[in-house]
């Protein structure tokens, strides 16, 4: 079974106190060791994943993988490098579909699921869909598991009143807010470095598949 090596947390660590083109170039070797980690432990991810959520099957580790160095062009923070490894599993800004992400960074780590930051006609469909079956959608995220595992959707960039499109009293309202349909689950660094990870972590993504399910309905009829 694939693991995160500890050596692996350690560049990152040491990436974070020097953030800097010299240091990273003479380190080189070992952001290429970390990678080709992260990469190794993605592919026995996806696979595992795969095995309930057959559109994983089609997902490729290495592609996954976000890239280390960060756009700079239009950013303030001139900061070259992230200091995680970032993978999104058919999930990223303005995705079309829900999908899942692994965020391996120590101390920050998390797993997510859902929609993020969709283009407008995706989250238009999403709200009707939310709006539309309302009690669907209430018993997949107030399920037992799920609930415990993930209290509540990502509240970030929540608008203040109901959309454009939908009665301002929509039993929904408060879900209709929300610009992003994700949910999240915050990794413990024993939890990513376990030998048993691929399969702590796969129990969790398993849990947001119904979410996944809901929200793709609509995509997978209308767009």
């Amino acid at each position: 079974m694939s693991t995160i090596k500890p050596e692996t947390f350690t560049f990152l660590k040491n990436l974070t106190q020097n953030n800097n083109r010299e240091w990273f170039t003479e380190n080189k070797k070992l952001y290429t060791e970390s990678q080709e980690n992260v990469i190794t432990f993605l592919d026995e991810l996806i696979k595992e994943i795969a095995e309930f959520d057959e559109e994983m099957g089609k997902i490729d580790g290495k592609k996954s993988l976000f890239r280390i160095y960060r756009d700079t062009r239009f950013s303030k923070d001139k900061i070259p490098y992230k200091t995680n490894f970032g993978a999104s599993l058919g999930m990223g800004k303005g995705s079309k579909k829900g999908g899942y992400y692994l965020h391996i960074e120590p101390g920050k780590s998390f797993l997510a699921g859902g929609v993020y930051m969709p283009e407008s006609s995706v989250l238009r469909e999403v709200r009707k869909e939310i709006s539309l079956y309302g009690e669907d959608f209430l018993k997949i995220i107030h399920q037992k598991e799920f609930k415990k595992h993930f209290p509540e959707l990502d509240q970030d960039d929540k608008l203040k009143k109901v959309p454009q499109g939908f009665e301002k009293e929509d039993p929904m309202g408060d879900y209709l807010k929300l610009k992003s349909f994700i949910v999240v689950y915050p990794l413990k660094d024993e939890e990513v470095l376990d030998k048993n990870a691929v399969k702590s972590m796969t129990k969790v993504y398993r849990l947001m598949k119904p979410l996944n399910d809901f929200l793709n309905t609509p995509l997978t009829l209308n767009l």
